[in-house]
């Protein structure tokens, strides 16, 4: 697959999301994500998208002013 950003090759790897919920932040660590080798461009697969949502919303119930969670954890 080419970056959708440069046209770079990109590879499988993992990553670190960052979400800011009002006042709140949800960090989420070691996300599977497509990375382009050249310019750093993150791509989620849908099915990642849709996890990262409910993880995401579950986190909402359940925190102060920040969440660190990984995304392999049962979270979701």
């Amino acid at each position: 697959m080419k970056c959708i950003s440069c046209g770079a090759k990109t590879a499988s790897s993992t990553t670190t999301d960052v979400t800011e919920l009002g006042e709140c932040l949800v960090i989420i660590r070691n996300v599977p994500c497509i990375k382009c080798s050249e310019c750093d461009e993150i791509i989620y697969t849908a099915d990642v998208v849709k996890r990262l949502e409910s993880i995401t919303s579950a986190a909402k119930t359940a925190m102060n002013e920040i969440a660190i969670i990984d995304y392999n954890s049962k979270v979701a």
